[in-house]
């Protein structure tokens, strides 16, 4: 089996590139012959052009029968009906046209991040080169503040420690070694040996061998996936899609049965009966669904970025959380805030702890629950940790940042929990040690105003224990090895700290000072804290019926006990990367669904573990923020990012983006998404009846030879202009109760009841009767044609406004529910003001085939939505009551 990159050894590496020397580099000529077989070290992307998007928004049946409709009435010289109809096919396209093209392009973030030069040695000399025209093999050399260019295996450290928690999720900076790991299964965040494209180094120097470049990096692969990965549909779009199918077939298949009937019949000639099935197609088509479902959806989007700090790029996104089975989420910054923070302090037989997270510099310590008086020992170790430090702390637009290592911004903000921040340092800085991976621990002189020399050292226990057991042969080693095993097992970091006085002449310091010996001040333990808001977000969507999955490139125990103390589950479970490779697709179905801790995971397992979730009928969020992430994100139902530390990759991968880096927004997101589902369902039980109703008034007017009593602009003006007027009262409905208390609706349940059928059904054959009837009445005594369709047009509008206000509620219309939505008085009134606009305006006559009417004809459509009304209410008092009897 071949090995591994991260595997080889130098000797191998060299043998195996025909190097004598790391420094001698490729040749220019060997480098131009494989740039040239494999292409520039960039990343290509490809956009589908705009004329495309457009023309992909006509595919629709509903669109379809739009269509036809419309070049049937054109060529029959129509021209008023065909513009019409067409005006709506345009309307509907240039919606979906502008939410599509709203969406941006992560992968071009992606070729942003990449490094644009870099320094390699080619034949023995150093130089820089565009990052485009680095080949595999080459050697690149890096120091700190450079991006790495490639994907590099180490060949030479000097304390280099490179930046990969985008990659990997791995919030402290990672320390390179030269030496090959001798594990076949090394997961991405443990190849210390790797250097990976669009990292950044933070400290030393050092020597990479390319082993990939552009597509083939880490990175690349990432893009590439982004690319590649197929966004299933929403939930809502899947039953809106298939509901509008199913409803067109429908139709089509009334519609050219009722035209063959009458053809046989010889009910009309060609041309009217032509006419006839098309009004009747247009009548019954929902035309104002997409229009409809948009506004609803639009609305939600524009209430979630004003009170909820949300951003949500696409309209189907702000629904689709209302309906999650499962969130999967990233750990670092998202549950956590990715700022190292102290918890506790042992000095002595003392143990301390430290409230305040984050790198705000505020909080106290506390000894059993008490604040404590600062003694000279606990004095001491605030100062070591203070100085022995090359990190900046300050606060920039009401946060406060780091510049340098996570580990030593811990220690600047807990001392600044006792120190005020900005007063006057008490020591002044003479010689530093930087953190050096081959010692393990940094280490600075400095002397007071008395010319006191004090040498300050803090790192890793293994190092500081054994200096501290030099210097007295009394030290109690076991105990503080014990007390560092106990807090790591907690998932903490561990930092020991230690002093040594310096005589006054001492100036600079060496490696050989500190090891003889140090004087052991005690143990820090550092964590990267939940984030408080998190736990009782947390709470609220297990209550409502939602799983949490983490998702992170950090070790198993840290990432298990950050999930314990948010409560992801009573009882966690917790894999691995490697583990999760070594399972088939059908044992990860159900480790996906077991576990809800996947620690030390890739890019490629996000993915592939959203994806086993999926095939388990899971809906599901993704939440992360890093480069890793965005690919998962994609995938997922709905991605979600993080606007403020979230990278612009993941944000521009994602559905939605918090712009507060707030993981509780989320259940507020998803009781809002239910909310609009609601919404959206009452909108087509309210849609449907109306539209079917237009259609049987047609039908029944051909089978009985009668002449149609509605044209196709009228029925048109009652399913699009109240749809955009009456029916958007329902974007204002508010949350029914208990909606955080009922479980998430199953995939592929069915979007209506058998009773939404039925009532959909009585609801239609009522408005369509009550409409014949009182136009049979009026042609009976002698009302023109003209008046007694204005009538009908009025009959129906008037019915919709009647129902509306029993499909608003489950509760019954007339209780202190009417007024829980006074917008709906407001779409009410308009709708009338338009009305009468349509009756009495001559153009709007000469447009719509309408005349004046008078109170006689007004009453008769006041009477018709009393009666529909009250059938309605007297179904839904029945099935109250029914309910009741049940429970």
């Amino acid at each position: 089996m071949k090995k591994k990159f991260f595997q080889m050894g130098l000797d191998e590496l060299k043998e195996q590139n025909n190097f004598e020397d790391f420094k001698q580099g490729l040749s220019d000529t060997e480098a131009a012959k494989r740039l040239a077989a494999d292409g520039p070290n960039k990343l290509e992307s490809q956009k589908t052009p705009k004329w495309k998007v457009f023309l992909r928004q006509f595919k629709s049946m509903v669109i379809y029968v739009l269509i036809a409709s419309t070049l049937i009435t054109l060529l029959m010289g129509h021209y008023s009906d065909s513009i019409i109809i067409g005006l709506v096919v345009i309307i509907n396209a240039l919606i979906g046209y502008y939410q599509e093209t709203n969406a941006s392009d992560a992968l071009e973030k992606i070729k942003q991040m990449l490094s644009t030069d870099a320094t390699v040695y080619r034949e023995g000399q150093r130089k820089d080169v565009p990052a485009e025209e680095l080949v595999v093999g080459d050697l690149v050399f890096l120091e700190a503040g450079d991006n790495v260019p490639a994907d590099l295996r180490i060949v030479d450290s000097d304390n280099l420690r490179i930046q990969e928690s985008a990659l990997t999720g791995e919030a402290n900076s990672v320390e390179k070694i030269a030496e090959g790991i001798d594990e076949e299964t090394v997961a991405l965040a443990d190849q210390d040996n790797m250097a990976f494209a669009s990292t950044a180094v933070t400290n030393g120097s050092g020597t990479g061998l390319v082993v990939a470049t552009a597509a083939e990096t880490e990175i690349g692969k990432i893009s590439t996936s982004v690319s590649s990965v197929k966004q299933r549909k929403t939930p809502l779009m899947t039953v809106i899609d298939k509901l509008g199918t199913n409803t067109s077939y429908f139709i089509v298949a009334a519609s050219v049965v009722i035209f063959l009937i009458g053809l046989v019949f010889d009910t009309y000639s060609l041309s009217v009966l032509a006419l006839a099935v098309v009004a009747m197609m247009v009548g019954a088509i929902p035309e104002g669904l997409p229009a409809t479902t948009s506004v609803i959806l639009a609305k939600g989007v524009s209430d979630m970025a004003k009170n909820q700090n949300t951003i949500v790029k696409t309209l189907p996104a702000v629904e689709t959380l209302g309906s999650v089975d499962v969130v999967a989420t990233d750990k670092t910054g998202t549950l956590t805030k990715n700022e190292m923070t102290v918890t506790d302090i042992m000095i002595g037989n003392e143990e301390y702890q430290v409230s305040g997270i984050g790198y705000r510099p505020e909080g106290q310590i506390t000894h059993n629950g008490q604040p404590v008086v600062i003694d000279e020992k606990l004095q001491l170790l605030l100062e070591a940790g203070y100085e022995a430090n090359d990190t900046d702390l300050a606060e920039e637009n009401g946060h406060w940042v780091i510049n340098g290592e996570p580990t030593d911004g811990a220690f600047l903000t807990l001392y600044h929990k006792v120190v005020p921040y900005g007063t006057a340092d008490k020591y002044e800085e003479l010689d530093i040690l930087p953190f050096d991976s081959d010692f393990r621990y940094m280490a600075k002189l400095v002397k007071d105003k008395d010319d006191n020399r004090l040498l300050f050292v803090k790192g890793s226990p293994d190092k500081l224990l054994e200096m501290a057991q030099k210097n007295d042969s009394n030290f109690d080693y076991d105990k503080w090895f014990n007390l560092v095993k106990r807090f790591s097992e907690e998932g903490k970091r561990v930092i020991a700290v230690g002093y040594e006085k310096q005589p006054n002449t001492l100036n600079e310091i060496t490696h050989e000072i500190i090891t003889d010996g140090l004087n052991f001040l005690g143990l820090v333990a550092i964590i990267d804290p939940p984030r408080e808001e998190v736990i009782e977000a947390l709470k609220v969507m297990r209550a409502a019926g939602v799983e949490v999955k983490m998702i992170t490139g950090d070790n198993a125990i840290t990432a298990k006990t950050i999930g314990e103390k948010l409560g992801l589950a009573e009882t966690i479970h917790a894999i691995t990367g490697p583990e999760w490779d070594e399972l088939n697709d059908e044992e990860r179905i159900q480790a996906a669904d077991k576990n809800q801790v996947f620690a030390r995971t890739t890019p490629s397992n996000k993915i592939e573990i959203i994806e086993a979730l999926q095939k388990n009928n899971k809906v599901t969020a993704m939440t992360g923020d890093g480069v890793n992430d965005a690919p998962a994100l994609k995938r997922s139902d709905i991605g979600v990012a993080m606007g403020i530390k979230g990278t612009d990759v993941a944000k521009d991968s994602a559905d939605m983006v918090l712009t507060d880096d707030n993981f509780a927004t989320i259940s507020t997101a998803i009781k809002e998404g239910r909310r609009i589902f609601d919404n959206i369902k009452k909108s087509i039980l309210y849609l449907l009846p109306i539209s079917f109703s237009e259609g049987l008034i047609v039908a029944y007017a051909i089978l009985t030879k009668n002449e149609i009593p509605l044209h196709p602009t009228q029925l048109l003006w009652i399913n699009m202009v109240s749809a955009i007027t009456i029916q958007f009262a329902l974007i204002f409905e508010p949350a029914e109760d208990g909606i955080m208390n009922r479980p998430p609706r199953k995939t592929g349940a069915k979007f209506m009841s058998r009773h939404d059928v039925f009532q959909m059904a009585y609801v239609a054959i009522l408005i369509a009767g009550v409409s014949l009837v009182v136009d049979a009445w009026l042609v009976g005594n002698g009302v023109s044609q003209t008046i007694a369709s204005t009538t009908m047009v009025n009959v129906l509008v008037v019915g919709k406004i009647f129902y509306l206000f029993n499909i608003r509620t489950p509760k019954l219309a007339l209780s202190k529910e009417l007024f829980s939505n006074m917008y709906a008085f407001v779409f009410v009134g308009l709708m009338i003001i338009l009305q009468l606009i349509l009756t009495y305006v001559p153009f709007m006559q000469d447009i719509f085939h309408t005349g004046s009417i008078g109170l006689p004809e007004w009453g008769l459509a006041v009477i018709g939505g009393i009666i529909v009304l009250a059938v309605a209410e007297f179904d839904k008092i029945i099935r109250l009551l029914m309910n009741k009897k049940a429970a």
